[in-house]
C-alpha cells in the first residue's frame, strides 16, 4: 500500500490505464475456447502464476468455493469497481484450504492460471457466472535481451524506492517474465489491468519497459536531491 501511494504521488500521468466498464460480447479468435465458470468480482488484478489468499465469508461465495473444490474446477477473478466489471480477468485454481471457522467462513489459497475475456454474464444463481473465452498468448515471446532489460529496470525501481531485495520476484530469464513482473509491479490497478489485457508476452514486456523508462528518471532525480540535502549541498 505504501508503494502504491508513493507511485500515485510521484508518477501521476505516467501510468496509463485501460479499464472497460461494463461487459460486451467479444469476437472469438483461433486461440480461444469458450467455457462457463463462476466469477468472483474483486478490486484486484490477478495474473497467471500469482498466489492469491482469500478469506471467504459471504454465503454465496462459500457455495461457490465448495462447488469448485468438489468438482475440481477453477473460478474467475475479475476486477470490479463502481463503474462495473472489467472484460478481462484470470482464472484461479484453489490450491488448498488454509483454515475453517465455526461460522462457516474459510481461508483458501489460490493460484492464477489463465486470462479470459467475458462473453456473456449469467446471474441465475446466487453467485455470478459467465461464459468466457480462455485466451492463450498470441505472437512471439520477448527476446532474452528484453527480458533481462525489463528485470534490471524493475530491480532499479525497487532499489530507488528503498524496498528490500525480498520484494523482487523470483524470475527465470529463460522464460517469460512479464506476468511475474506485472504482478509484482507497485503500480495502480488500471495499469495492471492494461497489462493483463495484452495478448503478447513481447508486447507486455515492451509496455513494462516503457513504464520503467517513464518513472525511473523521476525516482533518480528524487534520489539525487535527497542525497544532496543530506550532504548539505542544498541551501
Amino acid at each position: 500500500m505504501r508503494l502504491n501511494r508513493h507511485l500515485n504521488d510521484i508518477f501521476g500521468a505516467a501510468k496509463i490505464g485501460l479499464f472497460c466498464s461494463g461487459v460486451r460480447p467479444l469476437a472469438r479468435g483461433h486461440n480461444r475456447h469458450c467455457v462457463k465458470i463462476p466469477l468472483f468480482p474483486l478490486d484486484i488484478v490477478l495474473f497467471p502464476a500469482a498466489v492469491l489468499p482469500l478469506h471467504i465469508f459471504e454465503q454465496r461465495y462459500r457455495d461457490m468455493v465448495a462447488e469448485c473444490l468438489a468438482e475440481k474446477k477453477c473460478f474467475g477473478v475479475v476486477r470490479a469497481t463502481r463503474e462495473g466489471l472489467s472484460v478481462v480477468g484470470c482464472t484461479a485454481e484453489i490450491m488448498r484450504k488454509l483454515g475453517n471457522y465455526p461460522d462457516g467462513r474459510m481461508d483458501i489459497l489460490c493460484h492464477g492460471r489463465q486470462p479470459f475475456e467475458i462473453e456473456l454474464l449469467d446471474s441465475t444463481r446466487s453467485f455470478l457466472q459467465a461464459e468466457v473465452d480462455l485466451v492463450e498468448n498470441d505472437g512471439i515471446p520477448a527476446t532474452r535481451k528484453a527480458r533481462e532489460q525489463c528485470a534490471a529496470l524493475h530491480f532499479e525501481m525497487l532499489e530507488l524506492l528503498g524496498e528490500e531485495l525480498s520484494a523482487f520476484p523470483s524470475l527465470d530469464l529463460d522464460g517469460a517474465v512479464s506476468f511475474p513482473l506485472s504482478n509484482a509491479l507497485p503500480g495502480d490497478l488500471d495499469f495492471k489491468q492494461e497489462l493483463l489485457a495484452l495478448r503478447s508476452d513481447q508486447e507486455r514486456t515492451a509496455r513494462l519497459i516503457d513504464f520503467y523508462h517513464s518513472v525511473l528518471p523521476k525516482l533518480r532525480t528524487g534520489r539525487v536531491a535527497s542525497s544532496a540535502v543530506r550532504n548539505g549541498h542544498v541551501m
